[in-house]
């Protein structure tokens, strides 16, 4: 396998429905240019920007002070730092690139966030960032199954309850989000749909199937017991048509581009 296939970097690592989406948006990532300096907004545990910020020298930002801790623990940021998204505690046009991947649609009050991200970069800089869309609880499996059985209060009921799970505030259309960037003094360039509604099912049904990985990760620390080509192949296998699904017209998931002026 290549040195930087991202599919099997993110295997390797993290949980397989996260490594499939996940590795869909750092392909999208790769074919970018991210001038420094870069704000990583709501970088986790750096795992991500490992692999998509690799050899520049981004400043991390997050909530959570345990995540920060593993992020540091990877070197990919010059700096770690515990704050809240909607009070950054930079200078004004500091940053060229701000870059928050699945971040966004978690945060109750988003405009105040938007508003941080257009102080803090310098004109011409960008935002970078991928949500999921108004088609995501459409995709889910479970979902879609109860509706054609015309039990659409369930599917509705199990469609609240996945987002509740997967700590979703906002799933909302491009143009939605579009209103909100420009009122924060952000123009939209560019965005594009991704997700099909398979590769839907396959991450609903992956966070059951991945329940062992939470736990072997609170005892060891790791999410993969057994990161080897060997054991994780016939997985790869499955989700390397979905890793290589181009953007398309809808999906359950958008990736898009803003500017400063």
């Amino acid at each position: 396998m290549a040195d930087d296939d991202l599919l099997w970097a993110h295997l390797r690592e993290v949980p397989a429905f996260r490594a499939l989406l996940r590795s869909v948006e750092a392909r999208f990532y790769k074919g970018l240019t991210l001038p420094d300096p870069i704000l990583d907004l709501g970088c986790g545990d750096g795992h991500f920007a490992n692999l998509i910020l690799s050899g520049l020298s981004p400043v991390g930002v997050d909530r959570a002070a345990g995540i920060l801790r593993e992020a540091a623990r990877r070197r990919v940021y010059r700096a770690v730092i515990r704050a809240d998204a909607a009070r950054l505690p930079f200078r004004s046009g500091v940053f060229s690139t701000v870059v928050s991947n699945s971040v966004l649609e978690h945060i109750p009050g988003v405009e105040a966030v938007l508003a941080e991200v257009a102080r803090v970069l310098r004109p011409g800089g960008r935002l970078v960032f991928s949500a999921p869309s108004e088609h995501f609880a459409d995709y889910l499996s479970v979902g879609r199954f109860l509706r054609r059985l015309g039990l659409g209060g369930l599917a509705a009921a199990y469609c609240r309850l996945f987002n509740r799970i997967s700590r979703h505030v906002t799933c909302e259309s491009p143009g939605w989000w579009a209103e909100r960037l420009r009122a924060a003094g952000l123009e939209p360039l560019d965005f594009w749909y991704y997700f099909s509604p398979t590769a839907t099912a396959l991450l609903e049904w992956g966070h059951l199937y991945g329940l062992p990985s939470l736990f072997f990760k609170k005892l060891t620390g790791r999410w993969v017991v057994a990161p080897w080509a060997l054991s994780l192949w016939p997985v790869e296998r499955v989700l390397r048509t979905f890793f290589a699904e181009p953007p398309s017209r809808v999906g359950a998931y958008f990736f898009m581009i803003a500017v400063k002026p």
